[in-house]
């Protein structure tokens, strides 16, 4: 298991729409191996994505509270109840910011073996599969700011 760079903000990387899994095989399994080695490598870390990693492909890992696992192709179904909450990224080390999501969800996808998998989450781990998977959409959390507040955290985000 490697631990392996977390990509920043201004990596092209974390834009683009990661690629559906299809082969559920070694290669598979080394990629989730090294993501959760990487997320579990530092403090506070309670998920990261693929694209992260600089890897392409459609694959969550989650640590929070006591419940951990991993998603590869996941699909989420979100609760109408919303909150804010501050919300924090590993490619924008050191900045947090209140951001509206929902409160629960429920996450469907497969494990590395391709078994089918649901996890439902509510509060903090909730908002956690919901930011993994916006990377996979290329989406990162500081698009979902109003315009004013998106500046803002860039400035405090990518200084310079």
């Amino acid at each position: 298991m490697t631990v392996r760079p977390i990509r920043t903000f201004d990596d092209p990387v974390l834009r683009a729409v990661a690629a559906p899994i299809h082969d559920f095989d070694r290669e598979l399994r080394r990629l989730v191996k090294s993501l959760t080695a990487t997320m579990r490598a530092g403090a506070g870390r309670a998920g990261l994505s693929a694209p992260q990693i600089g890897e392409p492909v459609r694959v969550v890992v989650y640590a929070y509270d006591g419940r951990s696992g991993h998603l590869v192709n996941p699909r989420l179904e979100l609760s109408e109840r919303r909150i804010v909450a501050d919300e924090a990224c590993l490619s924008a080390p050191g900045v947090w910011w209140p951001l509206e999501r929902s409160y629960m969800v429920t996450a469907r996808g497969r494990d590395m073996f391709g078994k089918p998998v649901t996890v439902r989450a509510l509060g903090v781990l909730a908002r956690v599969l919901q930011h993994e998977t916006d990377h996979l959409d290329g989406v990162l959390f500081s698009d979902r700011l109003e315009a004013a507040e998106r500046e803002r955290f860039l400035a405090a985000a990518l200084p310079g």
